[in-house]
């Protein structure tokens, strides 16, 4: 009877035990799956190269992945001393880095991507940090251009690539007709990334690995990067008596455009929108300004309900006092591309309308001779006393603003009212009788 029994229930147990067994090994392989660690994510880094040079603004940036799919990179982190930085971006990243900030010599970058579980293993490149010394030349000019065109908010108002191309064209003109420096030289653009669909698409390239022609430096119109390349012109500007500051602003301005009044800017100052939607704001930029000691030096902020950076409102009236920017100072002619009420207009491809029509004049010597007219309206001028074959800023600003009224294909835009503060080289009435030519 016990043997019947054990037979009887020992080999359904075994049977059960097998089974169990059968089953644990089915499905361990897929329950090991589920367990497996996370696969870690890839980071490499693209510009700079090991054991390149840089100096001022450096665009740390390159690509990320990850073998679990690259939904899920959450970050990437720059360390260029001892502290771990956010980088922009993930798949495709990139970091500003101010090397106006550190002693010359060799530094090492790191860079690391997090998937939200684990860091990738860290990429490190050499690079050395080099300061040149100023030359002590009679070219003591500077030349900063700041285009925040494709400001990332999701709207048709994207104004394209062209205010780079226009700016790099000004340089171009500038360091081969003027004698600027290439040192000192600066172009700021969106994030420091070019976009394909011109602007409305994916980040291709970074402004530094494009070809140029000259070694200017490039950087992102961010506030901080704004701020800190301003301050460091006016230092070195002002080691210099005869130093010339050129600074060019284009972006969306701040206004109502269903205001067709004021813009609704009665009462409030004139802003540009820089790339992380801060705004720099009239005021703010004559306080940046307000120590820079050079007697010869244009501003010219070609953007919508820009009138505030020059204080003025429009039809060359001041702004309230209480609005004043304090931007313009004796030795200054500050220009604005549009009226504090006025919105402005620009080219995807080609940049800002008055700052074509203002290029244009400079190099082509048509404003030559060009007057301010009633309320700075401009008007050519058929005495020769006033041709002198060369064109200064404000007869250029003259020469827009008459093309801009005159001109029958620019008749959509004669509203724009762009504004001049001309201080140089003092105030007075006969002021503009001697014009700021950048010679």
């Amino acid at each position: 009877m016990t043997k019947f029994l054990h037979k009887k229930f020992i080999l359904p147990l075994l049977a059960v035990i097998i089974s169990v067994m059968f089953i644990f090994t089915l499905f361990s392989g897929y329950l090991g799956e589920k367990e497996r660690k996370n696969n870690i994510p890839v980071v490499e880094v693209r510009y700079p190269k090991d054991d390149a040079t840089v100096s001022k603004i450096v665009t740390i940036s390159g690509v990320a992945s990850d073998p679990d799919g690259d939904k899920t990179i959450k970050r990437v982190e720059v360390k260029t001393d001892s502290e771990w930085f956010y980088a922009d971006g993930t798949t495709k990243w990139s970091y500003e880095w101010n090397t106006y900030d550190v002693e010359e010599g060799y530094y090492t970058i790191e860079v690391r991507a997090w998937d939200g579980a684990d860091y990738s293993k860290v990429e490190k490149i050499k690079v050395r940090v080099f300061k040149p010394e100023v030359v002590q030349s009679d070219a003591h000019k500077w030349a900063v251009f700041i285009i925040s065109a494709n400001f990332p908010e999701n709207n048709e108002s994207k104004l394209g690539n062209g205010g780079l191309y226009l700016a790099e064209e000004m340089s171009t003109y500038f360091i081969e007709k003027y004698g600027f420096p290439t040192s000192n030289v600066y172009i700021l653009f969106d994030d420091g990334w070019i976009r394909s669909d011109n602007g409305f698409g994916e980040r291709m390239e970074t402004l530094q690995e494009r070809y140029h022609q000259y070694d200017i430096t490039y950087g992102a119109a961010t506030k901080e990067v704004v701020v800190s390349y301003l301050e460091n012109v006016i230092t070195e500007a002002n080691n210099f008596d005869d130093s010339e500051v050129f600074i060019w602003i284009m972006g969306h301005g701040w206004g109502d455009t269903d205001n067709p009044w004021t813009g609704g800017k009665l009462l409030e100052r004139s802003g540009v929108f820089l790339w992380d939607k801060e705004i720099l704001e009239d005021k703010e930029l004559g306080v940046i300004l307000s120590n820079l000691q050079s007697k010869k030096t244009c501003i010219i902020v070609d953007a919508c309900f820009s009138g505030g950076f020059a204080d003025k409102t429009i039809y060359n009236f001041p702004t309230f006092f209480l609005l004043r920017s304090k931007i313009p100072k004796p030795g200054r002619v500050v220009i604005t591309g549009a009226s504090k009420f006025r919105a402005g207009y620009a080219s995807t491809t080609e940049g800002s309308l008055f700052s074509i029509l203002w290029f244009k004049g400079l190099t082509t010597g048509e404003a030559d001779g060009y007057r301010p007219g009633l309320l700075e309206t401009g008007r050519p001028t058929r005495l020769n006393v006033f041709k002198d074959g060369k064109v200064s800023v404000e007869e250029a600003f003259y020469y827009a603003r008459y093309m801009l009224k005159e001109d029958e294909n620019l008749k959509e835009y004669s509203k724009m009212e762009p504004q001049i503060n001309d201080q140089y080289p003092d105030k007075g009435t006969l002021r503009s009788l001697k014009g700021l030519i950048l010679e």
